[in-house]
């Protein structure tokens, strides 16, 4: 293995692959479970799903990573923090992302890896096993689907565009979510969708297919690898406001970079939705 400050181009191609022998192996567990879950448990948060596919395809990815890297810090969305989280090197992993579109055999979700360095995501591979969908990218080595390279969108005009957003767990209990936003946005442009996949939204920015993608509330292992992606096929990757992108943050801004400025503006106009005021759930 190389040395931790080593970033060759072949050293980052070798981060790349072993990720994707990783997310291929993931996602391989994900079509064994596919419609013949057991178990469906919440965690936490309302909504905050997690499956025997989930636990299955973490430990498999993990079984890789930790074989060819064990020197690396992981940080895994179900076993959470394993090695120093000092480290140059470090993992974020998401073994199931889109785990409510699984429970309910949504084929919308994928297994998702993103390596930081220093801070910095630097690797990214997203898989979606159920449309044999591999994104791949490095820092300075480009991004690719199925090997062939990938590029964002042209799009100019928010008038012309698709855009992409999610919602997050806690978004019956704060303000500070983007439902104004999303009614927004769909006002301006040519619709917005809600894929329930961070990862993937992202990947979809990154080749195009996607223009522009916000969301909150989200955590580092949706993120890591997606914002390669977009990176590296030619778009931004900013806060909501273009300044630095703060993984940690849980908020992004995504885009071909040509649509970036108006989306921020706008997501710096819009103010936050007061909520559904006298409707209650009933039991």
């Amino acid at each position: 293995m190389p040395a931790m400050t080593d970033l060759s181009p072949q050293h980052l191609q070798q981060y790349l692959d072993i990720a994707t022998e990783a997310a291929l192996t993931g996602g391989a567990i994900l079509q064994r479970y596919w419609g013949k879950l057991k178990s469906i448990e919440q965690k936490g948060r309302s909504g905050d799903l997690v499956t025997e596919a989930d636990k299955a395809s973490e430990a498999a990815v993990l079984a890789v990573m930790q074989r060819h890297l064990p020197e690396h810090a992981i940080l895994a969305e179900e076993s959470g923090q394993m090695g120093n989280r000092e480290n140059t090197y470090l993992w974020a992993i998401d073994p199931l992302d889109g785990t409510t579109n699984y429970a309910h055999q949504y084929p919308f979700s994928a297994v998702s890896i993103g390596l930081l360095v220093a801070g910095k995501p630097t690797v990214g591979v997203v898989y979606d096993p159920f449309h044999q969908d591999l994104f791949r990218a490095a820092t300075g080595l480009g991004a690719t689907l199925n090997r062939e390279p990938i590029q964002v969108s042209r799009t100019k005009r928010l008038e012309e565009s698709l855009l992409v957003t999610g919602f997050a767990y806690d978004r019956r209990e704060t303000l500070d979510n983007n439902y104004a936003e999303f009614c927004h946005f769909t006002h301006l442009t040519r619709g917005v969708r809600r894929g329930g996949s961070a990862a993937l939204d992202l990947a979809y920015v990154a080749c195009g297919r996607l223009d522009g993608y916000w969301e909150r509330g989200l955590a580092p292992w949706d993120l890591a690898a997606g914002a390669v992606l977009v990176e590296e096929a030619g778009g931004r990757v900013t806060a909501y406001d273009e300044g630095t992108f703060d993984l940690f943050s849980g908020r992004i801004l995504a885009s071909n970079g040509s649509l970036h400025r108006p989306m921020s503006q706008v997501l710096g106009q819009v103010k936050p939705w007061a909520g559904f005021k006298g409707i209650t759930l009933q039991d």
